[in-house]
């Protein structure tokens, strides 16, 4: 088992002489679920010349999540807590590097590994005040839940929401467990195939947001984080949804702008990326899609293991890369419409071309600066799940995550990914 480090860092600042924690509101307003997820996941990487020619593992996982609810009072009390487990099923040290597992220094996989990361909460109003373990899903600081067990940050975030239609939110992270690990560590910066140093990292992130309702159609954000001595990055948002005839038509426009920060520790990050999507929802049916462009002297940055917040990011690529323009649909079908519910079923599409490869490690991106051309890459995925709507398989789910990849710069990949879900609510 690998080492495991509790983010209670933080919790000994409110004392824990939490008054009242046997009121009602504490217990009965308490609730927690426990999910099994079993997972398998493949990546081949069409390869010869690859060091490693394929990630291959399967793993068994355990989810626990537990909320408290509030003492009584103008200042109310609770305590929140998720637990994780996972336990290797199958691995060899030439499929390690999934991202279900943690990898030891001999390059096996750890047979199982834990963590425990509590969470107090403080409420005043409206406003909510939450330190130790956070699982956040903001533009720029987005907990990925894509593999065996999420990733959890370890700081503080402050959520203000007293003035109608607007949300402020502020905080503070400096550690964060990765999905593969047990262990709180710094927080880095992906690597985006060698145009940044993975290995360089930071002493924490200062956040900060504003989102705004207008009336019930329009959204607009600002965020802005810094993560120290790597970068500083600023959010804008703009969200529409509009009925049109019997369905809804949504758009939905991202721009991100980036910079080094400090002593830049991860090489110069210089990157403005407008990521933009645009759809249409009719009866069963959901059809989408949208332009990106990356400008400037660096890749897109963003934190390693999180989410990117782009409308691009499939299973394989981000198509966030320097320069980078990209283009993609999607298509998607609830068959609840069609008799069937809990059947789901999603398709997508992305390519990317004008890839600068200066700062890409490789031979192919070698070979592209020799013949002074871009990269180009595209990938296709598709998506079926089935949850089970009743009985006592209730809550039971099997997902299915098809893609292909193929890259002029990179390594190309054909990658499969089976999750079996059940989820007991107590």
């Amino acid at each position: 088992m690998t080492k495991k480090l509790s983010p209670a860092t933080y919790l000994p600042l409110l004392g824990l002489s939490i008054p009242g924690l046997s009121q009602a509101d504490f217990l009965t307003d308490s609730q927690a679920t426990l999910e099994s997820r079993n997972f398998y996941f493949s990546r081949d990487f069409r390869s010869d010349t690859s060091t490693q020619s394929k990630r291959e593992e399967w793993a068994q996982g355990f989810i626990l999540r537990a909320q408290s609810g509030y003492t009584d009072g103008p200042l109310k009390f609770g305590l929140d807590a998720i637990a994780m487990i996972g336990v290797k099923l199958d691995s060899s040290p030439d499929r390690t590097g999934t991202g279900l597992l943690p990898k030891h220094g001999d390059g096996r996989a750890a047979d199982e590994f834990s963590t425990l990361a509590p969470t107090a909460k403080v409420k005043y109003s409206a406003t909510e005040l939450k330190i130790g373990g956070l699982t956040p899903t903001l533009p720029l600081l987005a907990a990925n839940y894509s593999r065996l067990v999420p990733q959890v940050f370890n700081g503080a975030l402050l959520t203000l929401n007293d003035i109608p239609n607007l949300t402020a939110t502020l905080g503070r992270v400096e550690k964060v467990k990765a999905r593969d690990s047990s262990n709180f560590e710094d927080m880095t910066i992906t690597s985006m195939s060698g145009a940044f140093s993975g290995s360089a990292s930071s002493s924490g992130m200062d956040y900060m947001g504003l989102d705004y309702k207008v009336g019930s159609a329009w959204v607009l954000s600002a965020h802005h984080a810094q993560l120290d001595d790597i970068y500083r990055r600023n959010y804008l948002g703009l969200q529409y949804n509009l009925p049109i005839g019997n369905g809804q038509a949504f758009s939905e426009l991202r721009y991100f702008d980036a910079e080094s920060d400090g002593r830049a520790v991860a090489g110069e990050v210089d990157n403005r990326t407008l990521s933009t999507n645009f759809g249409y929802k009719f009866g069963a049916h959901t059809i989408s899609g949208g332009y990106q462009k990356s400008r400037g002297d660096s890749a897109y940055a963003y934190l390693a293991g999180s989410d990117t917040y782009l409308f691009s990011e499939m299973l394989v690529s981000t198509f966030g890369m320097e320069n980078e323009r990209a283009w993609h649909a999607r298509y998607d079908l609830n068959f609840a419409g069609y008799g069937i519910p809990g059947l789901s079923f999603t398709a997508r599409y992305v390519r990317g071309d004008q890839v600068d490869p200066e700062k890409i490690s490789g031979r192919k991106a070698v070979n592209l600066r020799r013949l002074n051309e871009d990269g180009t890459e595209w990938e296709r995925s598709t998506d079926i799940t089935y949850v089970v709507q009743s009985g006592p398989l209730k809550d039971f789910s099997i997902r299915w995550r098809n893609a292909t990849y193929r890259s002029s710069y990179t390594d190309s990949a054909d990658e499969n990914r089976l999750i079996l879900s059940y989820l007991i609510k107590f």
